[in-house]
């Protein structure tokens, strides 16, 4: 039995099969990771979506913000951006499936048996695991549950920047989903900054990568994480692994074996 954690997919189903094919991938033996974003800019989100869902339980995934803005599509009223290629799902016969799929899914995962964490973007800062999993398990009791839909379409927006115990109802909420699926930097005060996406060597004065306010608590843990293609797969300190790089925007699509440490890169479709 092996585990593979693969980074942001995007819709890129053909150079997903590949990789797979490579690694001789059982779904009856094998298990794969997936650190969010699994739709939209790329080829085949839908295809996608019913390829991950037929391998049952052989998949755990993490939500990214393409994942549930996806879910803001078909639940919570919003309207598709210009960008987006998401059409089919909303259109096919089968969306109601793939929703329920999709909705399951946390923003955190934590494997003891690895000692390793996978979120989308990172660990909000300063939180230890017990506080990150907790903080997670509030945006997923909000989106599992009856108020859903008015979450999803509530959650949009880059304030607040900074974390307060005692922010409440939907500013809480967006603040959580913000830190794990969306971060990328901090500023000065530790607020989130929601606007940089460029490589390290071009932070701007008063920034700092997420992973520097890592809490002492992951000193040791693998953190597992995609979003930022610009790192391409560089930068972050051990056991630190950032896996997005960048297949849909015609780099690679990253395979890191959680028992061997080894990684596996499929180049983009041509």
């Amino acid at each position: 039995m092996a585990s593979y954690v693969v980074g942001d997919l995007q819709g890129c189903l053909e150079p997903l099969q590949r990789g797979l094919d490579a690694l001789a991938f059982d779904p009856a033996r094998d298990r794969l990771w997936l650190v969010g974003d699994l739709v939209n800019r790329g080829p085949d989100s839908l295809g996608t979506l019913r390829f991950l869902r037929a391998l049952g339980g052989a998949v755990q995934a993490v939500l990214g913000n393409h994942d549930l803005h996806l879910l803001a599509l078909l639940l919570g009223g919003r309207s598709p951006s210009k960008k987006d290629t998401l059409t089919e799902i909303l259109e096919a016969e089968d969306r109601e499936g793939l929703t329920a799929w999709l909705r399951a899914w946390p923003l955190l995962h934590y494997d003891p048996a690895h000692d390793a964490v996978m979120v989308h973007a990172g660990i909000p800062p300063g939180f230890d695991l017990p506080a990150a999993q907790a903080g997670a398990a509030e945006v997923a009791a909000a989106l599992q549950g009856p108020e859903g839909p008015a979450f999803l379409s509530a959650m949009y927006g880059n304030e607040p920047r900074c974390w307060a115990e005692s922010l409440d109802g939907m500013p809480r909420l967006r603040w959580l989903v913000n830190a794990f699926t969306r971060m990328r930097v901090l500023g000065a005060d530790g607020g989130l900054d929601l606007t940089f996406k460029g490589p390290l060597t071009a932070l701007p004065p008063g920034r700092r990568p997420w992973f520097d306010g890592l809490h002492r608590d992951f000193a040791t843990r693998r953190v597992l994480f995609g979003h930022w293609a610009a790192l391409d797969g560089e930068g972050p300190p051990a056991p630190c692994l950032a896996l997005d790089t960048g297949c849909v925007w015609g780099g690679a699509l990253t395979f890191y074996c959680l028992d061997d440490g080894t990684f596996h890169r499929e180049e983009a479709c041509p």
